[in-house]
């Protein structure tokens, strides 16, 4: 039974006998920010964007496999498969992976301070936050290849553009989540050195480092893919290594020596990606286990207690002297497993960066002679001009690029999302079906975009057919794993609550798991697309259309100022793509 009062609405609370009863109100709606609705609807807008670019596209899985025909032609052309000497493939493998190694490295040093001024919980005020994070979305908008652009101008040939051009633009993406961890942090241990008169950097290194080293250094091993991945495409503008070789081999219609290195390539991302999936294990299995010195003291404590009251009361001196030795015991670490397994693999770290850095063979002494160099190729590269293309033709070309990004962004979302649960410990109904589909990650994430790009324009033709499906591919491997990742670090607490309460296997996936990742899944999926922005034009220089057609007849050109428009465009693309991300983050935190 209900009563009315004016316009609050309750039931009736039973009341003593002579007594009236008394209504007792609902509880208060929790009511909806309105900048939660506008973030909201700007997430429906966006999703409507990328199904008209997707349906603008015109994929046609039917056309694609009549096109097959072109492939088996392609492939009949190329005939066997050729590598060369082993000496020389050797050489050229450990350049290229001390090119990566070398500029992730740089990379993840800068992105440090970087990442502290950027995060909204570390940085010291709002100024030192934009400008943090305009540098970032700046080295990141800027694709590589036009970084490399520059240093082979100024540094001519050699390891250094492409070290500079791969650390220069990770600086972007490895200090964005670099700072989302930060902001992701629990605050209590910083608050409670800070409380006993901490400096700013005992809070950083004792409060913050200790949470975001897992995720930090799983950043930097996804990049690190990447990285490796996108180092082909450097070759095309003259960055050594086994990229440059492989453009030069089909330059000269060598099919068979191109494929050879392209096969090289995809086997390197593969072992790179099983190595990175190792370490990130390793270190994702330290972070959770509670054996640091405060765990194990007060587990000791806890034990000797138990002990001393169900033995015989001891004596004061024996019982300080115990006291000691469970101490010392304690801040004497022991070498178990796990503390010789992080040793081993912090050495052999060491030992890779060592030998990257001699294999690279680094002229350090161009360092300090470039800035001669610096004025007369600015200069080529202002004022920013279409050159001989019309402005609605390069506003075209970028619209063009943005439809790919969307289309391919939204493709693999979908695609992601179900292998990447089924990818996730907590979720995949059993431990098979988790190895088969991490190991078809593994796989897709180790092909290149640019290789794939390549075989799908041989199949389908030039145009944004290709480079859609390329990214569309390449991206479940990256987005994948990342869903699968963060779904594996939610709090197992309210998943364990709904499996006590009966819950099946999907309720406790749409219930509980879900929930907690869905903020992580939406600033992934910006992020992937903020990515495809990018591939996008790179993807173009192979003729998967877009603007990197155009940006590759600029710089075949030599026309810089053409360059420089372009990568204006490009960086206003990704500015507001960044603000949308940061804006949708905050309102869902």
């Amino acid at each position: 039974m209900s009563t009315s009062t004016g316009t609050r609405t309750g039931t009736l609370q039973p009341s003593k006998p002579g007594r009236p009863a008394t209504p007792v109100a609902n509880p208060p709606r929790r009511r909806v920010s309105p900048e939660r609705i506008a973030a909201v609807i700007t997430l429906l807008v966006l999703l409507a964007a990328s199904v008209v670019a997707l349906v603008d596209v015109g994929i046609d899985p039917a056309k694609m496999v009549q096109s097959w025909a072109n492939a088996e032609r392609f492939f009949g052309r190329v005939g066997v498969i050729s590598f060369p000497e082993p000496g020389e493939l050797a050489y050229l493998t450990a350049l290229t992976l001390g090119l990566v190694i070398c500029g992730t490295l740089l990379a993840a040093i800068i992105s440090v301070p970087i990442a502290y001024l950027a995060a909204s919980n570390t940085t010291p005020n709002a100024a030192w936050r934009a400008l943090a994070r305009f540098f970032g979305v700046l080295t990141r908008a800027v694709p590589d290849v036009v970084f490399a652009m520059v240093f082979v101008l100024i540094f001519s040939l050699g390891t250094l553009p492409g070290i500079l051009a791969i650390g220069i633009h990770s600086i972007g993406m490895i200090s964005k989540m670099f700072a989302d961890a930060i902001e992701q942090i629990d605050e209590g241990p910083r608050r409670a050195i800070r409380a006993t008169g901490g400096s700013k950097l005992q809070e950083f290194t004792a409060g913050v480092l200790p949470q975001v080293m897992p995720s930090w250094v799983a950043t930097v091993l996804h990049r690190n893919d990447i990285n490796l991945r996108g180092s082909v495409i450097l070759g095309y503008v003259g960055v050594v290594g086994l990229g440059m070789q492989m453009s030069f081999a089909f330059k000269s219609l060598n099919y068979g020596l191109g494929l050879g290195y392209a096969v090289v390539i995809l086997a390197l991302c593969v072992v790179m990606e099983v190595v990175s999936s190792a370490v990130r294990a390793a270190m994702l299995g330290i972070a959770p286990t509670g054996r640091g010195l405060g765990d194990r003291l007060l587990r000791t404590v806890r034990r000797t207690r138990n002990t001393q009251s169900t033995q015989p009361t001891q004596g004061a001196g024996e019982r300080a002297s115990n006291s000691a030795t469970t101490v010392q015991s304690v801040l004497r670490r022991p070498w178990d497993a796990v503390r010789v397994r992080n040793t081993t693999w912090g050495w052999l770290a060491a030992v890779v960066i060592v030998a990257s850095v001699l294999v690279c063979d680094i002229k350090w002494g161009d360092l300090v002679t470039i800035w001669g160099k610096i004025p007369a190729i600015a200069v080529q590269f202002w004022p920013p001009s279409f050159g001989s293309y019309e402005a609605e033709t390069m506003f075209a070309a970028m619209g063009e690029t943005i439809a790919i990004a969307l289309a391919a962004t939204v493709m693999t979302l979908v695609v992601s999302i179900v292998i990447g649960s089924l990818a996730a410990r907590n979720v995949a109904p059993s431990a098979g079906v988790r190895g088969g589909m991490r190991f078809l990650l593994v796989v897709v994430r180790g092909i290149p975009e640019i290789i794939l790009a390549i075989v799908l324009i041989v199949i389908t033709g030039l145009g944004t057919q290709a480079g859609t499906v390329a990214l569309a591919i390449g991206g479940v491997g990256l987005l994948g794993k990342l869903i699968a990742d963060s779904f594996e670090e939610v709090k197992a607490g309210p998943e364990r609550a709904l499996t006590a309460a009966g819950a099946t296997r999907l309720q406790v996936y749409a219930g509980a798991t879900v929930p907690q990742g869905t903020r992580a899944l939406i600033g992934h999926t910006f992020y992937m697309l903020d990515t495809n922005i990018r591939a996008a034009t790179l993807l173009g220089i192979v003729g998967a259309g877009g603007v990197g057609y155009h940006l590759l007849n600029a710089s075949q050109g030599s026309n810089y100022g053409t360059v420089t428009a372009i990568v204006l465009m490009i960086l206003v693309t990704v500015l507001v793509v960044e603000g949308i991300a940061v804006w949708i983050r905050r309102v869902f935190r």
